[in-house]
């Protein structure tokens, strides 16, 4: 158990670790020249990802000739941090002799060892015993710098990969670097901030850059060897703490944990002799150029320079995998790339090499392509020169080969296709999808669009447009066309791809810019239903579900076109209730395009059983009989009653909706409000009182409909509603020929007049009519008729009484006969009503036909004598 003061030790530690971090790695250090040999096959260090018994290994300290410090080079194998190595497991080499410094020194790795350090060592007396002693001494805290050591040096070959590849973009291109940033952090595992690319070209380099040591992420396959040794904690306080969060995994990679532990197990054992170093180790072909984090001193302490070796143990193959597997690739297109992912060092480091991708032709014989990683395209570079005239078929596997270190490396699996005439079609609805007018978007579809080289628009003139595409499923490309200038027509794509000579032609038809389509909207049971939306005056026909509907008259409601479809089958009434269905409109010129719709619940039904007009005193005093029986005065209550078809009877929350022809003014009739009661449950009584549920200037035919819950029936007529002028004496001369003068009030209300049934002597009343009095024709053989304006085709007696004017004596017998017989036909109408009495008033100014403003068209007035 750890002590008290060991614990403070650690704490004190950890707080020095989170305030200063680990120093910068930036000071250049030594070059070591490495080999590897296994058998008969030698690797230069930089393609070694791990050792094996039995390996040969020549070392060799690159000093500069002028070098004057003299270093003893020792090599060191470890077996573990509880079982201290023999003395024979060390390796000294005075660089600064002959035979060490031109040829260097070739050992062996030994059985049972698994881990080799490398030391760099001021010549003193005893240097080498020293050394010796104190790995001897702590075995455990150098097995855990030789992990640390190889973890950090990993990390940090993916970390300058990146750096050296983003100053290279920020140098030749900075309008590249947001575009292949992206692949970049993919297949390096390095952490980057989005922020950073939405900066100016200019400026997106150096924020990507910053806090360099935390880019890194955690990669589980360099961990995995460099742990793949690991046999325990060791005892001291030091091997203690680097198992501490802050010292090991609490950052994004162990590349920060790395270099923290090292410097604590270095400060451990430090002694007024020596003090150790540690230093990276960056690996290029057969050289380890080191770098140092801290200044090698000649003076006690003196500086020992500590850097490791791949482990020994057993190849830990790299989980390489496309990024996505059921893509399919182009065998012959020039710079194939495979998108891989799963494996950072395939892509920073030289363990993976001689990569080739193999495949077979249709000869049986394999075909080897050289693959080279490029992080900067996210996967392997495959150069298919070499296909040269093998015939790979239309379709073949082909995998990743090559060598990780010594051992043999079978990569992922990819299908390529081999680039052949193909039949292309358009997506499903981008047939009628293009639009003159604005850049437009089609998908192009084939078995296989891997081979696609480029794509271009050609219009009728045989000029040539660019068209951007790419390819978004293994079948299908996008393609953006450039529409702007275009006209409706025909328009073809020049579809081009590797190993076809040909660029292949795809017909296209653009059109006019469609109208708006909003959907379609049905009832079960009904026969027809509202296409809404705009410019629906191109649509020839609509269908759901096999049915086909055909328009009716286009209208206009709340800004927004309504066109009625009707069905030509009598089908169309089995539709059931669908919320989402698919109906297709075609259009006039072709097109088909597909728009929402839905059949809706069947609409509520009810058929009118009888209805009664209820006068009021004003409608008596009008002194007008309506002869047609759908006429409702504004003034009366209209009651009628109605029968529930279906459902089969009324529910308390239903009610009535009463509204004009045009539907601009409405009302309703609810159990609330008193404009509807139940007889019974099948039977309703609706009560209606026009002037006060429309108002002094509503007329026309009025319509109602049952309304359940906003799902209403059909509309169905209900009356005719008519404003009636007040009609107060007519008084006319006893000679026939003379015109009478009619008085009363809104006389403006009338069409026309005539004192015939036939209408065949009429004066028509001039449109904003606002006198008191008109001269009329002479009634014939009865009552005065009258066309009311709000319904001038039906013709309605008057029950007013002729009163005589003024006559010449001679004429008095004939006409007080005359009056006589109007007298008796007034008493014969259904509902006599007195005439009132009024003063006699002058006769008009003259005695014209026809009324100031009135029709040419009305019969003339006879004007034999003026009136008085």
């Amino acid at each position: 158990m750890m002590s008290r003061f060991a614990w403070f030790l650690v704490l004190a530690m950890l707080a020095s670790a989170s305030r200063a971090g680990p120093a910068p790695f930036d000071l250049a250090g030594p070059v070591l020249d490495v080999k590897v040999t296994r058998g008969a096959t030698t690797l230069p260090v930089s393609q070694v990802p791990n050792l094996s018994v039995g390996d040969h290994l020549w070392l060799k300290a690159d000093f500069p000739q002028n070098q004057s410090a003299h270093y003893l080079l020792v090599a060191a194998f470890l077996r573990g941090a509880t079982n201290p190595p023999p003395e024979n497991w060390f390796f000294p080499c005075k660089t600064w002799s002959d035979k060490c410094g031109s040829e260097g020194m070739t050992i062996t790795v030994p059985q049972d060892a698994q881990q080799v350090l490398l030391f760099l060592a001021p010549q003193t007396s005893g240097d080498f015993k020293t050394l010796v002693s104190a790995v001897r001494g702590r075995p455990g805290s150098f097995v855990r710098t030789s992990q640390d050591l190889n973890q950090a040096a990993m990390d940090r070959s993916r970390l300058e990969r990146y750096l050296a590849i983003l100053r290279q973009l920020n140098s030749a291109d900075p309008t590249k670097i947001a575009a292949t940033t992206p692949l970049l952090a993919r297949s390096l595992a390095i952490k980057v901030e989005d922020k950073c690319l939405d900066r100016l070209p200019e400026l997106q380099a150096p924020c990507l850059m910053q806090g360099q040591e935390s880019l890194i992420l955690n990669d589980g396959h360099s961990t995995s060897i460099v742990e793949a040794l690991t046999s325990g904690p060791g005892s001291d306080l030091a091997m203690e703490a680097s198992y501490t969060p802050q010292l090991s995994y609490g950052y994004y990679s162990p590349y920060i944990a790395s270099v923290l532990d090292i410097a604590r197990i270095f400060d451990s054992f430090s002694t007024a002799q020596y003090q150790y170093i540690p230093a990276l180790a960056s690996q290029r072909d057969d050289k380890i150029a080191l770098t140092l984090n801290a200044a090698p001193s000649f003076h006690n302490p003196k500086s020992v320079l500590v850097t490791a070796l791949p482990a020994v143990e057993t190849a830990q193959l790299p989980p390489l995998h496309a990024v996505n597997p059921t893509d399919i690739y182009c065998a012959r297109k020039t710079q194939l790339v495979l998108p891989v992912e799963g494996a950072p060092l395939v892509f920073s480091t030289g363990y993976a090499h001689n990569v080739t991708l193999t495949l077979t032709g249709t000869d049986g014989k394999s075909v080897n392509l050289p693959a080279t990683p490029d992080p900067t395209q996210g996967g392997y570079v495959v150069d298919t020169s070499g296909l040269g005239s093998t015939t790979p078929g239309d379709s073949v596997e082909a995998s990743l080969r090559g060598y990780w270190g010594f051992d043999a490396y079978q990569g992922p699996q990819f299908r390529l296709m081999n680039a052949h005439a193909r039949s292309w079609e358009l997506a499903a609805g981008d047939e009628a999808a293009l639009v003159v007018g604005r850049q437009d978007t089609v998908h192009l579809r084939a078995a296989s669009v891997s081979c696609v080289d480029n794509i271009m628009l050609k219009d009728p003139a045989g000029k040539e447009l660019k068209a951007d595409w790419k390819s978004v499923k293994p079948n299908e490309v996008e393609i953006k066309l450039p529409l702007q200038e275009a006209q409706p027509g025909a328009l073809t794509l020049m579809v081009t791809q590797y190993g076809v000579p040909d660029a292949q032609p795809v017909a296209l038809q653009v059109f006019a810019e469609a109208g708006r389509f909003d959907g379609f909207s049905m009832h079960a049971g009904d026969t027809q239903g509202i296409l809404k939306g705009s410019r629906l005056d191109e649509v020839a026909n609509l269908s759901v579900k096999g049915v086909t509907f055909v328009p009716g008259e286009l209208s206009s409601h709340a800004g927004t076109d309504e066109l009625p479809m009707v069905a030509q089958d009598s089908a169309a009434a089995g539709l059931l209730k669908a919320d989402h269905v698919s109906a297709k409109i075609t259009l006039k010129d072709g097109r088909t395009l597909q728009v929402p719709a839905a059949v809706d619940a069947p609409r509520p039904r009810v058929s009118l059983l009888s209805k009664n007009v209820q006068p009021s005193p004003a409608i008596v005093g009008s002194n007008i009989v309506l002869n047609d029986a759908g006429e409702l005065p504004q003034d009366a209550t209209l009651v009628f009653s109605i029968r529930a078809l279906a459902p089969t009877t009324f529910a308390r929350d239903q009610l009535i909706d009463v509204a004009t022809a045009d539907e601009s003014v409405a009302t309703t009739l609810t159990l609330a409000n008193g404009g509807l009661a139940l007889e019974s449950s099948q039977v309703a009584v609706a009560t209606l009182v026009p002037a006060k549920a429309f108002g002094a200037s509503t007329f026309g035919p009025l319509k109602f409909r049952i309304n359940a819950k906003g799902v209403t029936g059909d509309w169905q007529p209900l009356a005719n509603l008519v404003r009636l002028p007040v009609l107060q004496e007519l008084k006319c001369p006893t000679t026939p020929e003379l015109a009478c003068k009619l008085t009363g009030a809104n006389l403006y209300l009338i069409d026309s007049i005539a004192g015939d049934a036939e209408f065949a002597h009429a004066v028509n009343v001039p449109d904003g009519y606002l006198g008191n009095s008109i001269p009329v024709p002479h009634p014939v053989a009865g009552p005065l008729y009258v066309k009311l304006r709000d319904n001038p085709q039906v013709v309605n007696p008057t029950l007013l009484t002729v009163q005589d004017l003024p006559r010449p004596a001679d004429d008095a017998g004939r006409t007080e006969s005359r009056n006589s017989a109007l007298r008796s036909d007034s008493q014969a109408a259904p509902s006599p009503v007195a005439s009132p009495t009024t003063p006699e008033v002058p006769a008009p100014p003259s005695s014209s036909n026809t009324l100031p403003g009135a029709s040419a068209q009305a019969s003339p007035v006879p004007t034999t004598a003026a009136l008085p």
